[in-house]
């Protein structure tokens, strides 16, 4: 029985398949057959869900029971792996990852074949059939290219081991987080492509589409902060973001993404912005894929990369390349027909909206350059160079600023208002002397805090004087329930804006040799390291420090920073685990590096003040996506019933 689950996980992967080809042949070749074809679609795009989800649960079933005659069990687990990191490891590798990723998208399809009836039925056919497509494409690459169920000639006595960076709380939740963003914008794209075939752009059809972009966009932020997390404490470099390519494609369709939501409320609002909306969707989800094509193509040397068989990365490249030509296509087709139905002046909201669109859209292309442009260079054989934190600095950064001060600028406007410059400016004025009376209260000297600082005050001041007036001469109420989420996702931008501007000026980092009974100070903090000792894991042998912190000769934190061998490591290399002491006002670091002699380690320890308030930030905008979800499903309701 044990060995017939992994073909039975075959069976139900190529049965996907066929529903998936089923579901699109609904439209362009059983139509011509006396069928209900809009039964059929809503049937196959409710079933491919099930069905993957059979599939997946055998190779998690087979992780559990140590089926090593299936090779991508044998690569990514071991008999002494615990057993939520055998769970965990169905998606640490390539093949396990590619079919979470189609689960997912199957997921979302199934969600959106419930959730839109209430869409035209030519539309919502032609919707789930593009769906249905994407879907089949990824499960052609899936089981040609891809088997999770791929049998070893030989059985091994035991498995290779998931690798020891993975073995980590982190990759239960990052992974799947960041891909429920990912393909969730599938979602938006197969609207989009949707709405040029039928060349047009409802502004009921922006209504339902709003909730499910911002859904896609909070999973993908809080992937994204999840993964910040993880290599904070996991690799033991003490940074929250090393601009690493990957880590860059995950970002630019987050910017892009970002984009998208303001231009869709546009649309949704004043019933302009379509065509670029539409644009938008199309590049949002193309990012996402040039990301899996980065990811597991073999070009990119990162922690995060599975540097697979290259192979794959063509057939991803094919498949990316379709994708974009087909609806670039559509849309230069038919672009001119979705038209805009008002106009606007040069100073107003809707002006103001659009410089947004077009900062955030620079800032991907920006971040864009900086990560394909030494792969170009190394693919043309030319000299390898290498884009890091400097070139950002210089390019990304300063458009970043303007952008987060519109963030505290738009949501104060109102529509066809010309009082918004004066309002501007008066807040203005009364912000930066808010601002300056902090700093000389401080006594703060440095320029990039005094940036944040003001940046911060200008979001928050200007949303609560915004909150003030709506409250003041309106009922408490639809007003209200209406830009809550808008408060709560701007405040937490102005959170992380904060927290990053400050652990980044002030930061204190120290590389040192210590021996045991060595004292070194950092900032108010005293470090004492007191001795190593040794500790044993299910399935590591582990050299742990032990570290003593004092703050006004008070012990306030003992920090056990340790260094893991891995019995099943076959590179022999440690792996290193952080001590930190959180705080909401800082994090106290430390991080062993190498044994420099019997009693001697090279050390680093970190000052990180208000690091917490990066993730902090993102956990609020994603709480205000969420109540932003909330209200419009529940006024969506109240209009049908209406």
């Amino acid at each position: 029985m044990i060995n017939e689950l992994s073909y039975i996980g075959y069976f139900f992967l190529i049965l996907a398949m066929l529903n998936s080809f089923l579901l699109i042949s609904s439209k362009t070749i059983l139509y011509k057959i006396n069928i209900n074809t809009a039964g059929l679609i809503s049937l196959t795009s409710r079933m491919h869900f099930p069905i993957l989800l059979l599939s997946f649960l055998c190779l998690i079933y087979s992780f559990l029971i140590d089926d090593f005659s299936v090779k991508y069990i044998s690569d990514n687990s071991n008999s002494a792996l615990p057993y939520f990191y055998k769970v965990s490891a169905v998606w640490a590798g390539h093949e396990g990852s590619m079919l979470l990723w189609c689960l997912i998208l199957s997921f979302w399809m199934f969600l959106v074949s419930k959730s839109s009836e209430s869409l035209d039925k030519e539309f919502r056919e032609n919707f789930l059939s593009i769906m249905g497509f994407l879907n089949f494409g990824f499960l052609l690459f899936l089981i040609f290219t891809s088997d999770p169920f791929e049998k070893n000639l030989s059985v091994p006595i035991d498995g290779r081991d998931l690798n020891p960076l993975l073995q980590d709380f982190g990759l239960i939740v990052h992974p799947p987080m960041l891909y429920m963003g990912y393909v969730g914008l599938s979602v938006v794209f197969s609207f989009a492509v949707t709405c040029c075939i039928h060349k047009e752009f409802k502004k009921e059809w922006a209504t339902w589409l709003r909730p499910w972009l911002l859904l896609s966009w909070s999973f993908l932020t809080l992937g994204i902060a999840l993964g910040s997390w993880w290599a904070y404490y996991e690799l033991g470099w003490g940074g929250w973001w090393f601009w690493d390519p990957v880590e860059n494609a995950s970002f630019m369709p987050w910017l892009m993404s970002t984009a998208l939501v303001h231009s869709l409320i546009m649309t949704e609002q004043k019933n302009i912005f379509k065509n670029w909306t539409i644009l938008l969707a199309i590049f949002a989800f193309s990012l996402s894929l040039l990301g899996t094509f980065l990811v597991r193509s073999g070009i990119l040397v990162s922690v995060h990369s599975f540097a697979n068989d290259p192979t794959r990365g063509i057939f991803i490249l094919i498949f990316l390349g379709l994708i974009i030509g087909v609806s670039l296509l559509l849309y230069s087709l038919n672009a001119d027909k979705i038209k805009d139905n008002q106009s606007f002046d040069l100073i107003s909201k809707e002006s103001f909206f659009l410089i947004n669109n077009i900062l955030l859209v620079t800032a991907t292309f920006t971040v864009l350059l900086g990560t394909i442009y030494p792969l170009i260079l190394d693919i043309f054989g030319l000299e390898k160079i290498s884009v890091g934190t400097p070139y950002y600095n210089l390019t990304f950064l300063p458009i970043m600023i303007p952008l987060i001060i519109l963030a505290g600028v738009i949501p104060t406007l109102r529509f066809d208002n010309n009082s918004n410059l004066k309002n501007i400016a008066i807040n203005f004025i009364f912000i930066a002397l808010t601002s300056l009376v902090f700093i000389l209260i401080f006594s703060i000297i440095n320029l990039y805090v005094m940036l944040g600082l003001f940046l911060f005050f200008w979001i928050t001041i200007n949303l609560f004087i915004h909150l003030f007036k709506n409250l003041s001469w309106m009922h408490i109420g639809n007003r209200f329930k209406q830009n809550i989420g808008m408060y709560f996702a701007h405040i937490g931008l102005a959170i992380f804006t904060l927290g990053a501007t400050i652990v980044e000026s002030n930061k204190i980092e120290k590389e040192l040799i210590m021996k045991t009974g060595d004292t070194i100070k950092v900032n108010k903090y005293t470090f004492e390291f007191e001795k190593f000792f040794r500790e044993d894991g299910p399935n590591y042998e582990s050299l742990k420090g032990k570290f003593n912190v004092f703050k006004d000769g008070k012990l306030i934190s003992v920090l056990n920073p340790e260094k893991r061998l891995y019995f099943s490591n076959q590179s022999g290399m440690p792996m290193t685990e952080a001590g930190i002491q959180p705080g909401l006002s800082r994090d106290l670091y430390v991080s062993l590096g190498n044994l420099v002699d019997d009693n001697s380690w090279s050390v680093r320890i970190y000052y990180k003040p208000l690091v917490r308030l990066v993730w902090l930030g993102a956990l609020i905008m994603v709480l205000g996506a969420l109540l932003s979800i909330y209200f419009q499903i529940n006024r969506n309701k109240k209009r049908r019933t209406t």
